[in-house]
């Protein structure tokens, strides 16, 4: 108020209209998230926009129209998809746009952007996400977004204080990424945090009441005061299990050499102990496990081997 300098933020009389009561099957509302004109209500089955300080007219031919009103809340109507955020408002994390948050009951991931709900968990882990919301016990489902990764980063807290350790309730604890540049979940990541923020640009979480930096060059593969944890790589090669493909040579791009130290598929086994290099990128042959394996597809020749000879 410009008079007496008095706001009544602390004044809810009914007779004002500022209620809106949605529909009891949606369940409780579990979120409110600010969104251009709209206000998203995030119950336990459903999410629901509402338009805020407008109404919906609609037309003879269906589309809406916004008027101004003095309701503070408007029309409200859910989103397509039976999806709600369940009992985990501490899943959701925003960047832009968009929203991420995770459906517990129904086993899903979700994003909320311009074009509606999408249930980003079917990108190649349904089953997994499915059998991770099983577990019956108490557990925090933490989500943060790292806007330096451009990643959602998903938490199973459980108890444990490190990715893949036994926790309190169980199961184990681990943290997964979304990523938007590829519209999938792209790496675990071995740190578990209370809860995470982006701010100017940085990523920031939360361990034991501390706030923590990523991405710093002095410190790598380790959080929180902790270990090193080696990384590793997985690569699915072969889209089509059955065509057996052969794979003589593996080169890559970086600045100094690793040592690779295990290749395995259904049928064989091998590694590659160092790269060379040449003009920046480095390569070397897969070396099988095996001498020799006289049922694979690269042993070529008349008739069956019936023995081997070795030249010392």
């Amino acid at each position: 108020n410009s008079k007496n300098g008095v706001n009544n933020l602390n004044q809810f009389i009914m007779a004002e209209k500022i209620t809106k009561d949605l529909n009891p099957t949606f369940g409780s509302i579990q979120k409110l998230f600010s969104r251009r004109i709209s206000l998203i209500a995030f119950c336990e089955d459903r999410v629901v926009g509402i338009t805020a300080n407008k109404n919906a007219l609609y037309n003879a031919d269906g589309n809406p129209q916004l008027v101004a009103t003095n309701a503070v809340l408007g029309d409200a109507n859910p989103f397509v998809g039976d999806y709600g955020i369940s009992q985990n408002p501490e899943s959701f994390a925003k960047e832009s746009y968009r929203a991420y948050f995770t459906d517990r009951q129904r086993g899903a991931v979700l994003r909320l952007s311009m074009d509606g709900l999408t249930p980003i968990s079917e990108a190649g882990m349904s089953d997994w996400f499915k059998d991770e919301f099983k577990d019956t016990g108490h557990y925090n489902i933490i989500g943060s977004y790292d806007n330096y990764k451009k990643n959602y980063n998903l938490t199973f807290d459980r108890g444990g204080k490190t990715y893949g350790e036994q926790g309190n309730e169980g199961g184990l604890s681990q943290t997964v990424s979304f990523s938007e540049d590829v519209k999938g979940w792209t790496s675990f990541k071995s740190f578990i945090p209370e809860s995470g923020v982006s701010m100017s640009g940085d990523y920031y979480t939360f361990y034991n009441g501390k706030c923590w930096k990523h991405h710093t060059d002095g410190n790598r593969n380790s959080f929180y005061g902790g270990s090193v944890k080696p990384s590793t790589i997985k690569f699915l090669l072969n889209e089509s299990p059955l065509a057996i493909k052969n794979y003589n040579t593996l080169n890559y791009d970086g600045d100094e050499s690793w040592i690779c130290s295990s290749i395995e598929t259904d049928q064989q086994e091998g590694s590659v102990q160092s790269f060379i290099e040449k003009e920046g990128k480095w390569f070397n042959y897969i070396s099988g496990d095996e001498v020799v394996d006289t049922q694979a597809f690269n042993f070529q020749g008349i008739g069956i081997a019936n023995g081997i000879n070795y030249n010392i």
